[in-house]
């Protein structure tokens, strides 16, 4: 896998044993003297000391921005964290940033990169997300999930010596953001066929191959093997790479993330301590293919049937076909080591209805869920 280097604007992209040891004769051969590491206590650990003594070595005056925790105890991609990087950044003499953690210390600092014109690295800590290589940043803005163009890499350094040392709640949850390309997929189909929006037959395949090959190894993912990690990574690097190319998020978000986001929202509102993007993402597909297949069934979904529906039944019913049922979504997940219920996650009954409801208000996507509402 990972054969889209020459389809996407990175300068260099080492997804194997060792790569941390790349990226500091990358950094001086491209000319960088003063970049500033963006890690979080955990991160810091896994690889920014690594990277920091390694920057060192090579004689660049490396500074570090330890990210720190909110009062539910997780870092968040909020405005906090952004003026937290902000003003680590030296103006004149700051000329690289360095992303060692997972989405939200990428999404801090993607957002940071795109507002100073600093260029910045990835360095994945865990196969957590697909976010690694795309330009869209998902913000808490105000308290209200949102997803604003950004910065995509210069170039990646993901090291399995690393990510195999993740923890298997990480490594599940980058398998359930993979596992949501089954509903995100088909939503892209539908909202093209029903709403006009633009679809890319080579962004769709390059994801339906990157999501094929994980639930192939979902096994080898779940015992965190050094071929399901590398397999997970690559799969998540070509999802997002897959979204650069498109230039949105279409390929890899449908109404499985605004779910996600609904109930991320949620959980701030109530001061409850977050819950991993992928391990939300993962239930909440299951949720969707259950709403998505009793739909197609009147007689197990009591509403009236959405006119896109009664104008292309066979066609989506034909998409649909693809997207396995909630219980072998649920198996998928539970080999990978992570949580398949709601119950699991903690979202209530009422929280779960309320979201059915309203999570599609949060983009302009014309999902199959935003058209169940609106019949």
């Amino acid at each position: 896998m990972i054969h889209l280097l020459d389809d996407i604007p990175l300068d260099f992209m080492a997804l194997d044993r060792g790569a941390l040891g790349k990226l500091a004769p990358y950094v001086k051969k491209a000319g960088y003297k003063r970049p500033l590491i963006a890690a979080d206590r955990n991160t810091y650990e896994a690889a920014g000391r690594t990277v920091e003594a390694e920057l060192g070595r090579a004689g660049c005056a490396a500074s570090l921005c330890l990210l720190q925790p909110g009062s539910t105890g997780d870092c968040i991609a909020d405005e906090k964290g952004l003026v937290e990087l902000l003003l680590a950044v030296t103006p004149g003499k700051t000329d690289c940033l360095l992303a060692v953690g997972s989405g939200t210390i990428h999404d801090i600092v993607r957002f940071a990169s795109s507002k100073t014109g600093i260029p910045f690295l990835s360095v994945p800590t865990a196969p957590s997300v697909d976010g690694f290589t795309s330009k869209g940043a998902p913000l808490i803005i105000r308290g209200v999930k949102q997803t604003v163009s950004a910065a995509a890499p210069k170039a990646l350094f993901a090291d399995l010596d690393v990510l195999t040392r993740a923890p298997q709640e990480l490594v599940a949850a980058g398998f359930g953001d993979m596992l949501g390309k089954f509903t995100s997929l088909f939503d892209w189909k539908f909202s093209s066929l029903t709403g006009g929006e633009s679809y890319d037959d080579k962004a769709a395949r390059i994801t339906e191959e990157a999501l094929q090959a994980c639930v192939a190894h979902a096994a080898e993912i779940g015992r965190r093997t050094e071929l399901g990690i590398r397999v997970l990574m690559s799969a998540l690097i070509e999802s997002g790479a897959a979204m650069l190319l498109f230039g949105q998020s279409h390929p890899a978000s449908g109404a499985e993330h605004h779910l996600s986001h609904y109930w991320e929202m949620a959980y701030l509102e109530r001061g409850r301590k977050a819950l991993l993007h992928g391990a939300k993402v993962g239930v909440a597909c299951a949720e969707i293919s259950q709403l998505y297949h009793d739909a197609v069934d009147r007689a197990q979904y009591p509403v009236r049937e959405p006119e896109q529906l009664l104008r292309h039944g066979a066609q989506v019913r034909e998409w649909l076909a693809a997207v396995p049922a909630a219980p072998e979504i649920r198996r998928l997940l539970e080999l990978a080591g992570g949580p398949s219920t709601r119950a699991e996650l903690g979202v209530d009954d009422e929280l779960f209805a309320d979201s059915l409801r309203e999570a599609h208000k949060l983009r302009d996507r014309r999902t199959l869920l935003r058209a169940l509402n609106e019949a």
